[in-house]
């Protein structure tokens, strides 16, 4: 143990007497079962959804409700107790509507106190008791305690319970302490929770993900590839910058750039209207059945895509021309536009062009931007970095976020680990270095930090590296040899759409292949697992490959995969008895859910069932607390 370490132990526990308890007491925790982690994937700015799942945590809620109370409660009032639990306030307001008698009403309080506190204590036996005071609303830790681990046998204390519980109805606190209680289950079911990326894009409330993510008790992010663009967004990347406001209206989601952001579209909205018509193929993908666009909003949504979809275009090649190393000359498709603007020829063949929106484009210099072009993408640019609100979220997701997590004998990551088609490590070589394996991942977190804390820089290689990562061909967020999002739009030939993906993704049915990934990244192969998101599990796919090995968990919690899906998302719990893979059904509104107890869990399948019951000891605290133990031991052979 270092001297520093020593000193600072010794500060902490003065005393032998401190040093044993504090023995003991890790000790004893060591023996605890593992607490429950949730995974989540792929949240695509759908808020409500999540927020239910949160809330339910995938279906424990429901589970634990029914070990305790069945045979006491039928499945309907056990039904309705879970979404008082759920949504303790909005489920209040229903519940009290239906007394007109007080002295029914008082009872209803005392019942449901018991209720929840006896599910409480269900909930918290896996914790020492410090951990659950921790977990209590401030305002109630004296009551709650009381109550929770009170001696109800005793006949002396039998009016001492009484008056407490009669005294928070009385002084009108019965709600809070109902709200309160249900909160703290909430977040004793699930001790930890991972989100394997993708939680900005296409739906329409990322910033409310984000801004529940930060009051989560216990969270780790891992980027995703649409994530990276409104992290370049806030770093100062104009190409980000291009390319996330392309999606957004794209999507029918600009609102969430100018409403939840504060960032003014209007320079840009001008520049489209002066340039830009309507156009079929830039129409939105409306994804929100309730939030129909007025047509001249479709229209004015329309030229916006366009005016942006042209500046990125025109963005990419200089970036491609500095960064040789980034093999991408071939995505420079501007200067393949034929004169008139009506073909294009690509790797030798020569195709019409279909939604064509060229007017900007100077054929003797495609790449170019207008000097209104230039003063629009500077203008976003700098208030992408200077948007409070997003750097507020693009901080934590710097903070908690990472490239790839290693956490309890697991390995997650969003996209892939690039490979040919042996299985062999592909990489990015620079500066005459070759970057592959964990190596590349390590390499990208590295720049991306670098960028992140110092967005002045536009042309560095740190920022061009954002871009990258969003779409190059050995991007381990992105999983493709190209993003061909240029012919998708202009050409109608579908066999220049095609986006061949990585071999990994062909590879992680193998059992080997995953082992090999595991061993390259610290895990232990024959015992680890990895967890994956970025593709969705599509209708008659198993989620659960290479067998078991590898758990994909991206099901469609976007309302854009869930035709290709045909679920509402994938979560996975692992908890001391094992894995377990959450199905879940499409979510419809927050408000239909609360009135109709309408709930989305529609199956749980064992992965991996643990033959002895894992405890605290065999996690990754549990190996820093055995350390912790170990030093104080050397500590007190010092006394």
């Amino acid at each position: 143990m270092q001297e520093l370490e020593r000193e600072l132990l010794r500060e902490k526990y003065p005393t032998k007497d401190a040093i044993t308890t504090e023995i003991i007491n890790l000790k004893a925790i060591l023996n605890l079962p593992k607490s429950t982690e949730a995974f989540m994937s792929d949240i695509h700015g759908e808020f409500p959804a999540f927020d239910h799942v949160l809330r339910n945590a995938s279906g424990n809620i429901k589970l634990k409700i029914e070990e305790l109370f069945n045979g006491q409660m039928t499945p309907k009032t056990q039904q309705v107790f879970a979404f008082l639990v759920y949504y303790p306030t909005e489920r209040l307001a229903i519940v009290k509507q239906q007394f007109s008698c007080p002295e029914d009403l008082h009872q209803w309080y005392l019942d449901t106190f018991d209720d929840l506190l006896k599910l409480l204590k269900y909930c918290a036996t896996k914790y020492t008791r410090s951990k659950v005071r921790k977990a209590l609303a401030p305002e109630f830790v004296y009551i709650t305690e009381e109550l929770l681990y009170g001696d109800f046998h005793t006949a002396d204390k039998h009016e001492y319970y009484a008056q407490i519980t009669d005294d928070i109805i009385q002084l009108h606190s019965a709600d809070n302490f109902i709200i309160s209680l249900c909160h703290t289950i909430q977040r004793l079911v699930v001790d930890h929770l991972h989100v394997v990326g993708d939680i900005y894009d296409r739906g329409p409330a990322p910033d409310k993900i984000m801004d529940r993510l930060m009051q989560h008790h216990s969270v780790d992010l891992q980027w995703g590839n649409h994530d990276i663009l409104w992290l370049g967004g806030a770093a100062g990347s104009s190409l980000c910058v291009a390319n996330l406001l392309r999606i957004c209206a794209r999507y029918d989601n600009l609102s969430i750039v100018e409403d939840s952001y504060g960032i003014n579209l209007r320079h840009l909205s001008l520049l489209a209207e002066k340039y830009y018509d309507d156009n079929p193929g830039f129409r939105p993908k409306l994804t929100q059945p309730n939030e129909q666009p007025s047509e001249a909003e479709l229209r004015q949504i329309t030229k916006i895509h366009q005016a942006i979809a042209i500046i990125q275009f025109k963005l990419e090649g200089p970036v491609i021309d500095r960064r040789p190393e980034f093999k991408m000359q071939q995505r420079k498709l501007l200067d393949k536009i034929s004169k008139d603007r009506k073909t294009i020829t690509i790797d030798g063949k020569t195709y019409p062009l279909i939604n064509g929106c060229f007017q900007t484009v100077d054929p003797n210099d495609p790449y170019k931007l207008l000097p209104e072009e230039q003063e629009v993408i500077d203008q976003l640019t700098a208030a992408f970095k200077n948007s409070e609100k997003l750097h507020k979220h693009m901080d934590f997701f710097m903070k908690k976020g990472s490239m790839y997590l290693t956490y309890n004998n697991n390995l997650l990551i969003h996209g892939c680990v690039p490979v040919d088609k042996k299985g062999n490590f592909e990489g990015l070589t620079l500066n005459g270095k070759l970057y592959k394996g964990k190596a590349l991942f390590d390499l990208l977190e590295r720049n991306l930090r670098e960028s992140y804390i110092d967005p002045n820089q536009q042309d560095d290689l740190a920022t061009d590296l954002l871009w990258y990562l969003w779409t190059g061909p050995v991007s381990p967020l992105f999983g493709k040899r190209v993003m061909a999002t240029f012919e998708r739009y202009f050409i109608a030939d579908k066999a220049t759409h095609v986006e061949e993906m990585n071999s990994y993704y062909s590879l992680r049915h193998e059992p080997w292949f995953i082992e090999e990934m595991l061993a390259e990244f610290g895990v232990d192969p024959k015992t680890g697992h990895v967890i994956n998101g970025h593709t969705p599990v599509k209708k008659g796919q198993s989620p659960i490959l290479a067998g078991g090995k590898m758990l994909v968990i991206d099901g469609g919690f976007s309302k854009a995969y869930q035709k290709t899906t045909g679920i509402g998302g994938y979560t996975l719990l692992y908890n001391s008895y094992g894995l377990q893979l959450v199905t879940h059904q499409p979510f419809t509104t927050r408000e239909k859910a609360i009135a109709d107890l309408a709930d989305i869990v529609s199956t749980k399948r064992v992965v991996e069932q643990e033959l002895a019951r894992k405890t605290v000891a065999e996690t990754d605290i549990g190996t820093e607390l055995k350390k912790q133990v170990r030093q104080l031991m050397e500590l007190l052979a010092d006394e």
